[in-house]
């Protein structure tokens, strides 16, 4: 897979901006706040309907205007489609595919897929946990397109359930009668889509595991035994409430796991809580609450990995994640933004030496010198509001 064009109006700081790609390397040099980022972002846009940098869409559209358009040509087996999106604050957004009748964004995922390697990448490790969450979110949607509604189902209903124990525990403050004759609805809805989606991390995290370890032994690798055993990364999915489905779910060669039985547990588990969620009037149970632990051999990464450990395994997470989509059947992007400047020399060779034999390489960086030679190729210049293909000297 490879994006062979994309055009992008009215997008962060672009008014326009075209750009023919290659497969292979492809490397976009400007000093920072030129708008480099900002095109290999609306490429993460097309992927996944939405940004690494920021949470809404409005940011996206260039200051004084009403709407960003987003144009990419990807290619797949030799098929080449064309995916259009129109970002509209305030509004719904629409999409296009081969210039057909305008569609829901939902339709086009699956189109082109990414992994982004980012600066912001670091929080994966020592961030919180909403971090971790996105990624296991994100990439099980790439993998999986259906998972989007599947996403958006189980927010609007914790959204709803959510606002009545807040005004449940509120009148049981003020001494007044709370109306709950909805909550058991708004439970087996939660109960149901949070156990679809719980079911999809659990299964992604057996599947992704092996390939974090390996891929972290891979950017660790010093030419000795790179991850001893009391180095070895790991990954677990963590949920409040694990004893309620059986612990072999998420573990690499276990049973698949069965949504059903993760809705009775669910469920069960809204009974057993439902005095606490109504006392504080929040939602306690769900996967909105739950955690992908990091392990550094039997130490949590977060608060015990060095700087340097960090970065390999955030490193280790999006390759892991690429190594899984291309076992898929369909290999993603691989997007390296900005991310040689904050690397180590070791750790910087490690990466480029790890990603070069991909399709599609797209590069960011202030300078030139920031690229390793593995990952050269045809270079656009970022400056002063344009993007130019370099000469090749």
């Amino acid at each position: 897979m490879y994006v062979r064009h994309l055009q992008v109006s009215d997008f962060r700081s672009w008014p326009h901006a075209d750009l023919a790609l290659e497969p292979g390397p492809c490397v976009l040099v400007g000093a920072n706040g030129q708008g480099k980022t900002n095109l290999v972002e609306a490429l993460g846009y097309v992927a996944t309907l939405g940004s690494h940098r920021v949470a809404s869409d409005a940011p996206l559209v260039r200051h004084g205007t009403s709407r960003a358009v987003v144009r990419a040509a990807v290619v797949h087996n030799g098929r080449e489609l064309l995916v259009e999106l129109e970002i509209t604050p305030g509004k719904a957004n629409r999409a296009r595919l081969n210039r057909g009748a305008a569609t829901r964004p939902r339709e086009v995922l699956g189109v082109l897929r990414t992994v982004l390697f980012a600066p912001e990448d670091l929080a994966l490790v020592r961030g919180d946990p909403g971090e971790r969450r996105s990624f296991l979110d994100e990439l099980l949607t790439s993998r999986s397109p259906r998972y989007a509604g599947v996403r958006s189902d189980y927010e609007r209903v914790l959204k709803q359930r959510s606002a009545l124990l807040k005004s449940a525990g509120a009148a049981k403050r003020a001494g007044a009668r709370a109306d709950l004759s909805t909550l058991e609805v708004w439970d087996g809805h939660l109960a149901h889509y949070g156990a679809v989606l719980l079911a999809g991390r659990l299964d992604l995290v057996a599947d992704l595991a092996l390939h974090v370890t390996d891929a972290y032994a891979s950017v660790a690798a010093t030419g000795t035994d790179p991850t001893p055993q009391d180095r070895r990364a790991n990954i677990h999915y963590r949920s409040n409430h694990s004893e309620a489905f059986p612990e072999s779910y998420g573990v690499e060669g276990g049973p698949r796991a069965d949504p059903a039985k993760l809705e009775g547990a669910l469920l069960a588990e809204l009974e057993r809580m439902r005095s606490q969620e109504l006392e504080r009037g929040v939602c306690l149970v769900g996967p909105h609450r739950d955690d992908l632990e990091l392990v550094l051999g039997e130490l949590p990464a977060k608060g015990y990995a060095s700087h340097g450990e960090s970065w390999s395994f955030a490193l280790a997470l999006r390759l892991a994640a690429y190594r899984m989509l291309t076992e898929d059947g369909a290999e993603p992007v691989l997007i390296l933004d900005d991310v040689f400047a904050e690397l180590d020399r070791r750790r910087r060779a490690r990466l480029a030496e790890l990603v070069a034999g991909a399709e599609q390489v797209l590069v960011t960086a202030a300078v030139l010198e920031d690229v390793p030679e593995e990952l050269a190729g045809p270079r656009f210049d970022v400056r002063e509001g344009e993007v130019h293909r370099a000469e090749q000297s």
